[in-house]
């Protein structure tokens, strides 16, 4: 496509409940086809009930959008912004609608995911397929931005917001970790989400002038027999001590805002396992909020029109990791 084809930018997420009545909801949406019980579900709610029910990331959301819209308005392109969610309002099947009814034919996405995997690209290239197939020939063609872990202005942004964390360190000998939402060990082996999260800490830490550092996992789910990415960040925080730190900083490298996994795995229970622990921790913040980030989805966007892709997705990249079964003449993942 060349730079006058593109009529819209679309930014892209995962959603999240707005208030006590929208926890349940919210997570039926989430775990749909996974035959997961209401009584486990009601256990992850209480996560939620915390925070009023309330997670951060909708709001995030809405404030990155705001910074957006006025970047491009001093800047350009001259694009109107959209959003859709996959989990919760505003979903993306209404604001493709939304988007037909103003006359979008062409529009380029930005998910707010940077790294490669099936939970983290794939699928949001899967979620504009079914919205699409549902709204038929009303539905604007989405093309979706790369992902950005290594983009440098992505890099710079977190590297800002590490340094607001260990400008409050009390000694210079602290531990470093940076960690990521957990995946399984079948979905890891076919994408290049670790690689990919290992190459971004490692520029950040040197940045910051503290090459040493460890990559742990969060938010892991699924039943216990099933191998998932680790170290968990509580056991990484129990072997640290063990060591004989003091001091830990944990940077959410792999969240580019707030979810309700970093504002309770990491500000809640990680915290809490700390303070039991006698370690110091602080916890950097993600980067979505910080000018760079924004001037990067311009850049990105830019990039999109100029026709230049590199690091495009391939047909099949990222796969699940679920076995395919047969069906009905076809295949498709269990």
């Amino acid at each position: 496509m060349n730079s006058t084809s593109y009529d819209a930018i679309l930014i892209q997420s995962f959603g999240g409940p707005e208030g006590p009545e929208d926890v349940m909801p919210f997570l039926r949406n989430v775990t749909r086809g996974r035959n997961i019980p209401d009584e486990r579900l009601i256990v992850v709610a209480h996560h939620y009930d915390l925070f009023g029910g309330v997670s951060p990331i909708n709001e995030l959301n809405r404030k990155m959008i705001v910074s957006l819209k006025e970047l491009l308005a001093k800047e350009g392109p001259n694009l109107p912004v959209y959003w859709g969610n996959r989990n919760w309002k505003p979903y993306l099947k209404d604001t493709l609608e939304e988007m037909h009814r103003d006359g979008v034919r062409n529009a380029i996405s930005f998910a707010t995911a940077a790294y490669s995997s099936y939970s983290s690209c794939r699928q949001y290239l899967e979620d504009i397929e079914k919205a699409s197939a549902e709204l038929g020939d009303k539905a604007p063609r989405i093309d979706k931005i790369r992902p950005f872990y290594a983009h440098p202005l992505f890099i710079e942004a977190n590297v800002c917001k590490l340094r607001d964390a260990i400008a409050a360190t009390k000694s210079d000998n602290f531990a470093l970790a940076f960690s990521a939402h957990s995946i399984p060990i079948a979905m890891a082996d076919g994408c290049e989400y670790k690689n990919e999260l290992l190459e971004a800490s490692r520029r950040v830490a040197e940045a910051v002038g503290h090459p040493a550092f460890d990559l742990v996992f969060q938010s892991r789910s699924g039943p216990p027999t099933q191998a998932w990415l680790e170290p968990d960040v509580c056991d990484y925080l129990r072997d640290v001590k063990a060591r004989g730190a003091t001091e830990v900083v944990i940077h959410p490298i792999g969240f580019v805002t707030d979810h309700m996994e970093v504002v309770y795995d990491l500000d809640t229970e990680a915290k809490q396992l700390a303070e039991e622990l006698g370690l110091h921790l602080l916890r950097a913040g993600t980067a979505s909020s910080h000018p760079l980030f924004i001037k990067m989805i311009r850049e990105l966007v830019l990039e999109q029109m100029s026709g230049a892709k590199p690091d495009s997705c391939v047909p099949g990249c990222c796969p699940s990791g679920r076995p395919v079964i047969s069906q009905g003449g076809g295949q498709r993942e269990a």
